[in-house]
């Protein structure tokens, strides 16, 4: 009697080729989110920002839509883009232009423009958490640009392998981010490396600049304990590069934001190491808690070893920032209850709301000062907005104070 051969489901089966099958996920991946990238911004094409319609003009400039008609016909003032049906609307490059004006006219002791004086030291906020999820690039994202809207000239660096940060501000890493491109070309061992102005890219985004990451960056990992091996006399530790690299163009700057990779590796401690502030972004779940403790304590651990070696820290703020919250969640309110208790007002009073309207941003790799109020209802975008700039706001006074202002 012939027996039938049983046949064993794909699942089941052992996978003799892990690695090939791996590869092979990773591409088929990797080219339908090219194709879904492609769909929404085409590889030849450029990725704009909108234009902001008179009443939000105003808002970000701090003056009244009244005061904002009465500049139009001064020379010294770009007209803005009226529609035919009368609305009026500007770029961003217009709204820079105006606030320099209103700085130059205005003749109160009120500053529109609030780019740092001499003396004031480059402000770099490096925004961490040792677990993914927890809204980090998100929070990277709308904290650049918010600084970038209100007239601070802003760097931003992304220090993922995963690249989030780049795809957001409109940098495909498979395509557009070629080899020794990243920050890994400025800070790496050997002669390939690269002066950072050149790898700082301009962005649609006035007064905002970038840094992009890809998997090279990984490579910093790698070639760190090989050079802790081999160091010759005067070459700068680790932890040291990324500020060097920083001071070739301080003067360009107001303010750096790092969105560090969710891992406490060599390139967190180089930006830690940077920072003049940190923002730890927190889910108020236990579970992320919990992980957020061990991440502290081992900060702690690895801050200690490299200050014996050499580094010089100090830290203008450290804070807290409650993300995807929540507030009808009861469990989530005790959590932030209890981070209120332990921390005092390190924890930042605005929490960054969980919203519809930033993960319909991020549906399309936008955020919501790109995004607009098109597509989801007016209620939602502007409860989603007012929570995002009142975090931005806070911190932007955390800044100031940093430079000793009022």
């Amino acid at each position: 009697m012939n027996q039938r051969a049983v046949v064993v489901p794909p699942t089941e089966r052992a996978i003799e080729a892990p690695g090939a099958l791996i590869g092979h996920d990773a591409a088929t991946l990797r080219n339908r989110l090219q194709s879904i990238s492609s769909g929404l911004f085409p590889p030849d094409a450029a990725k704009t920002l909108r234009r902001f319609a008179a009443s939000e003009a105003a808002k970000i400039l701090g003056v009244t839509v009244q005061r904002l008609s009465q500049l139009e016909g001064d020379e010294a003032v770009p007209d803005p883009e009226v529609s035919n049906t009368g609305r009026r609307s500007y770029s961003l490059d217009d709204i820079h232009a105006i606030r320099l004006h209103l700085d130059k006219v205005t003749k109160t002791d009120r500053r529109y423009d609030p780019r740092r004086e001499d003396g004031e030291h480059l402000q770099v906020i490096s925004v961490v958490n040792f677990k993914g999820g927890s809204g980090k690039t998100t929070t990277a994202a709308h904290l650049a640009q918010s600084l970038a809207l209100r007239g601070y000239r802003v760097l931003a660096i992304d220090l993922d392998p995963q690249a989030s940060l780049s795809a957001l501000l409109g940098v495909q890493p498979e395509i557009d981010v070629a080899p020794n491109q990243t920050l890994y070309a400025a800070i790496r061992y050997d002669d390939d490396r690269r002066a950072l102005s050149e790898v700082i890219r301009r962005t649609y985004f006035a007064g905002l600049d970038l840094v992009p990451a890809n998997l090279e960056l990984q490579d910093f990992e790698f070639d760190t304990p090989r050079a802790l091996t081999s160091r010759q006399p005067g070459e700068p530790l680790f932890f040291e590069r990324m500020a060097r690299v920083l001071d070739e163009v301080e003067a360009e700057y107001d303010v750096v934001v790092v969105d560090c990779p969710p891992q406490l590796g060599y390139l967190t401690l180089s930006a830690l190491s940077a920072a003049t502030a940190l923002l730890v972004t927190v889910h108020p779940q236990m579970l992320d808690v919990a992980s957020m403790s061990q991440f502290l304590a081992m900060v702690e651990d690895l801050l200690s070893v490299i200050s014996e070696q050499g580094a010089t820290l100090s830290y203008d703020w450290i804070s807290y920032l409650i993300t995807r919250y929540e507030p009808q969640d009861g469990p989530q309110t005790q959590v932030v209850g209890m981070l209120r208790d332990l921390f005092g007002d390190r924890v930042l009073t605005s929490p960054m709301l969980k919203s519809s309207a930033v993960s319909d941003a991020g549906l399309s790799k936008q955020t919501l000062y790109e995004m607009g109020r098109a597509g989801v209802t007016r209620s939602t975008y502007d409860r989603a907005l007012e929570a995002v700039d009142l975090v931005n706001s806070e911190i932007e006074a955390k800044m100031q104070r940093g430079w000793g202002r009022a």
